[in-house]
């Protein structure tokens, strides 16, 4: 008893902030550390970290109420000038506890207020699922709206099609009905997509901006944070935000305050709960920083994984709305029901929304020729894809049979008043009802039977849902014609009206993807005919034969374009328009037999492309397959051969890669599926343009496309009429310039033949000293005068405003090598890099000034570790565990090297993409016992990083290389001595 009470009366006058450890209590004592944790458990006395976690949370929760987006880093530093003696893991772990609580405080708020007689909301009651699968959703939702004072920001996560929209409308309606806001209260949607490919026009968007912010802001705009001030703003598809973008956002969250685009000096006010979403994975597509901020994540449930019942309530209601739509009563047969309520659906409500209009649809079209009462949806109406969910019926009867208890009949006027989104893709428009009407009674006044009627108008619904299903895949709306403006110039662009009011004129209503296509169809003709290059259409014959009357209509619009350039136009230049215009005349043509296009990348670069192509044209075609850098390739050639089967039409797919084992695709797929492929080793974005382009025509063929995409003549930009060439002629010159001398220039010169043999023999090369008798301008003038420059590559920009300038450290990354080659001309890189120069560009790669620390005074081990693993996740170089393995490393054993170098590391699938981070310390920090650190680098890297951790650990053997690093001063100087050693160049 004796000892209960001297254990008591030391943990009662303990440091409350660092309360002894049974170590220490034992020593106190003067008994085994073992006997102190069997007397706490025996007297209920916690240890010490739970003694003082009550204290050390409070310290935290007042850290973070006045400054909520402060680092953990930062957070452990305030903590522990309170005198708090914790690492930066636990305050992490500790914090993410708090905003356990916070949440959970918020829906024992919300379940408390509305139980205190709040007024009654019904906004989540008409979603089907609020009271079971949606259940905890739902609770969250209604916390985040009800919690004081102004709600939590919200992010909703899940697949395409679950509902993301729906819910947070709810959300708004939810704080509307409960006075969490009032009546007026603003609710804004944009949706990040619209805007991705232009990050300037999406900010301004978003925040608005100020007169003269960017070239065309010709006054200041309000942008839809102001407008949704006071109310809701809901961000669709956020992880379209660029960074610079989330970051505009998450001090208008933690500040309440912004800037317009272009605005320096004041900032504006808004009061605005933010609630966004995303299909994407939130750790690896939005920042660290932003995703702190967004303090509830509600993440909605696939179809699949909701109860059949639910799925047979959502159907229900998806037929009462369509019977709502059309005004006429619906029978839905047993067997319809049963393979919508069983097949596969990876779109979700939206695709089953979809799936079912079109059912009706078909449905329709017999109601108009049978006269009955009502429309009659049979199975075989159904969606080819849906009618396949029979096929798995055997394995669930006992499911759907308590459910289906005969045919279903649904009438005007039943279907619950959803809060649907504002604008919802996957709506067939209304016309399609009076289309099938109108179509029927033309069709039967030409005597036609009721059997071929159906089969002509089925035909062209086929081909109207076929466009339609593309574009609620993909739900992005077409360019306006101002940003085409950008691509091929306004005067391309009013040329190309003049040519549609003539088409209109003589085959009715042109649809918008005829305008995008023969904009940048007439801006490449016409620089080719600038140019003196010929114009040829191989189905010129076939098209003047069998195309009589779009051959006609297409020669008067070529004469528009003739009156205005003062350009002739050639037959076959007749004859591509015509061609053009018969996607619009004969639909069906336009959906069958043409060449598939696929865009198949390393890394996030394909879909992207595709994305700009397919909006450019106004068309859905070309499809993007992106392979992760740790992806195995057989995974992506399956998915590959999935893909071919499903965008062939019969005339084979174009496979437009950039690299590696990508190249053997096609032959394998040809051979596993016999479709036949054919593909081109190189892809940018003018080039999946110009297949596009080309695989969209009727008639044309996969070689056709191949042949014409590999001339190395690939032009698509502004055309003038001022009569000033876009291109002048002779070969390409490159101007290698050092501040050392000729001599250094001369390095680069080779350097650029090894990288990039390809440019090596289409250019010419000339070496420029700058520390030579002549001056470096008047060097570039006389040698502009008798040569067509290209660029300037070196280490210093003599700043010729004609002539772009290009670092060392661009071509030393890779970054200038695609450049170089789209000013030459170049379309293809025929020669590979050999494994060396991969290795050179690998190894450069990995080093960013970003993640270089100079002088920085750290303390102690803990605090290098902590800022440079924070440097990397804040990067999005590494995922937070990362870290945590760094320490588990150093347990193991430290991780040194002579030369007071240290090199911790974690494990490589926590790595996201790999990179060096760097500290170069001002006094030494002790690492373990005696021995000191002067140097850490800080490794993230893959599996496939062996070569260079050999070519990194001979670095780091060299004494005057480490000497010199040490000296230097600025992280620039020190990634160019990284370079310098790797190049073995002098002219860094």
């Amino acid at each position: 008893m004796v000892e209960k009470e001297r254990l008591l009366e030391l943990i009662k006058n303990e440091d409350k902030k660092n309360p002894y450890t049974d170590e220490q209590l034992a020593e106190m004592l003067g008994i085994r550390r073992d006997e102190v944790t069997i007397l706490r458990g025996k007297f209920n006395i916690p240890d010490s970290r739970e003694r003082r976690k009550p204290y050390l949370m409070k310290a935290i929760e007042e850290e973070v109420a006045k400054d909520p987006g402060v680092s953990d880093r930062e957070l452990t530093k305030a903590v522990q000038k309170r005198g708090f003696n914790v690492s930066r893991f636990i305050i992490s772990q500790l914090r993410k506890e708090l905003q356990e609580r916070v949440v959970k405080k918020g829906q024992n708020a919300a379940e408390k207020k509305l139980k205190a007689g709040s007024k009654i909301s019904t906004a989540f009651d008409r979603i089907i699922g609020s009271d079971g699968s949606l259940k905890t959703q739902i609770q969250q939702a209604k916390a985040a709206v009800l919690y004081p004072p102004h709600g939590l920001h919200t992010l909703i996560i899940g697949p395409t099609g679950v509902g993301k929209s729906i819910l947070a409308e709810a959300m708004y309606h939810f704080a509307v009905e409960t006075g969490k806001l009032p009546e007026s209260a603003p609710f804004v949607v944009f949706n990040c997509a619209d805007y991705a490919e232009n990050p300037q026009l999406l900010l301004s968007q978003l925040f608005g901006h100020v007169k003269g912010a960017y070239t065309g802001a010709d006054s200041p705009k309000e942008g839809l944070v102001e407008k949704a001030n006071g109310g809701i703003l809901f961000l669709d598809e956020v992880h379209r935000l660029p960074p610079e973008g989330q970051e505009i956002l998450y001090y208008l969250i933690d500040k309440g305050k912004f800037r317009r685009l272009g605005e320096t000096e004041s900032f504006r006010t808004a009061s605005v709960m933010i609630i966004a979403a995303t299909t994407e994975d939130i750790e690896s597509s939005l920042l660290l920083t932003f995703r702190r901020r967004i303090p509830m994540i509600i993440e909605l449930p696939p179809l699949s994984a909701r109860p059949i019942s639910e799925r047979y309530e959502i159907i229900k209601d998806f037929f009462r709305k369509e019977a709502d739509r059309i005004g006429v009563k619906i029978k839905v047969k047993q067997e319809a029901l049963r393979a919508l309520l069983m097949y596969d659906c990876p779109g979700n409500l939206g695709q089953l929304r979809s799936d079912i209009q079109v059912a009706c649809a078909r449905g329709f079209l017999s109601y108009i020729g049978n006269q009955k009462d009502f429309i009659e949806v049979d199975l075989i109406d159904l969606p080819v894809h849906a009618r396949r969910g029979m096929l798995k019926v055997q394995n669930r009867i006992p499911d759907i049979e308590t459910l289906l208890q005969g045919d279903l009949m649904v009438n005007p006027g039943e279907a619950d008043i959803t809060p649907m989104p504002k604008e919802d893709l996957y709506i067939l428009p209304e016309e399609i009802y009076r289309y099938i009407e109108e179509k029927y009674q033309e069709l039967q006044s030409q005597g036609l039977s009721q059997e071929v009627i159906n089969r002509v108008i089925g035909g062209e619904l086929e081909v109207k849902f076929q466009q339609l299903v593309r574009q609620f895949e993909t739900k992005h709306k077409t360019l306006e014609k101002k940003d085409l403006e950008g691509i091929v110039g306004s005067q391309i662009v009013n040329l190309t009206e003049q040519m549609i009011k003539v088409a209109e004129k003589k085959l009715g209503k042109v649809d918008n993807h005829l305008f995008y296509c023969l904009a940048i169809h007439l801006s490449a003709t016409l620089d080719r005919i600038r140019q003196g290059k010929p114009v040829i259409n191989p189905q010129l014959e076939k098209v003047k034969n069998e195309y009589k009357l779009e051959y006609k209509v297409a020669k008067e619009m070529v004469e528009i374009v003739e009156e205005l350039t003062g350009y002739k136009m050639p037959e076959d230049e007749i004859a591509f328009v015509a061609m053009y215009l018969r996607t619009m005349t004969h639909p069906a043509d336009f959906k069958t037999g043409r060449v598939g296009v696929i865009v198949l990348t390393h890394g996030h670069v394909a879909k992207g492309m595709v994305e700009v192509v397919n909006r450019l044209l106004g068309v859905e075609h070309a499809v993007g397959i992106e392979m992760s850098l740790d992806e195995e390739p057989e995974a992506v050639l399956q998915k590959t051969i999935d893909v071919v089967k499903e965008v062939d039409e019969g005339k084979g797919v174009l496979l437009l890669v950039d690299m590696g084992s990508l190249l053997t695709f096609g032959e394998i797929i040809t051979q596993k599926t016999g479709i036949p492929t054919m593909t081109v080793g190189r892809v940018d974005t003018v080039m999946v343009l110009e297949a596009v382009r080309r695989a969209i025509l009727p008639d044309t063929s996969l070689g056709d496309i191949v042949k014409n995409i590999q001339k190395n003549e690939l032009e698509i930009g502004r055309f003038t009429l001022d009569g000033e060439s876009r291109v002048n002629v002779g070969k390409w010159t490159i101007l290698t310039v050092c501040i050392t001398g000729q001599g250094s220039a001369i390095r680069l010169k080779e350097l650029i033949k090894e990288m990039a043999p390809d440019i090596f023999e289409k250019a010419e090369i000339i070496p420029v000293g700058a520390m030579s008798d002549e001056d470096i301008r008047s060097q570039i003038k006389r040698i502009k005068n008798v040569k067509k420059v290209a660029a300037i590559v070196g280490t210093i920009n003599p700043e010729d405003e004609e002539i772009p300038f290009i670092s060392i450290e661009e071509l030393i990354n890779g970054s200038a090598l695609n450049k170089l080659r789209q000013i030459i001309g170049l379309t293809k890189n025929n020669k590979a890099l050999d494994k060396n120069i991969s290795e050179i560009l690998y190894f450069a790669d990995l080093f960013n000034e970003d993640l270089i620390m100079v002088n920085h005074d750290f303390q102690f081990k803990n605090d290098v570790l902590d800022h440079l693993g924070e440097l990397l996740i804040n990067k999005n170089y590494v995922n937070e565990r990362y870290l945590l393995d760094v320490y588990r490393r150093e347990i193991i054993g430290p991780t040194l090297l002579k030369n007071k170098i240290a090199i911790p590391h974690g494990m490589p699938e926590n790595v996201i993409r790999p990179a060096v981070a760097l500290a170069i310390l001002p006094k030494p920090v002790k690492w373990v016992q005696e021995e000191e650190v002067e140097i850490v680098m800080m490794l993230a890297l893959k599996e496939d990083s062996v070569e260079f951790f050999r070519r990194l650990y001979k670095l780091l053997q060299d004494d005057q290389f480490i000497k010199k690093i040490k000296y230097l001063k600025e992280p620039s100087l020190i990634k160019k001595a990284f370079l310098e050693w790797i190049l073995g160049a002098d002219c860094l």
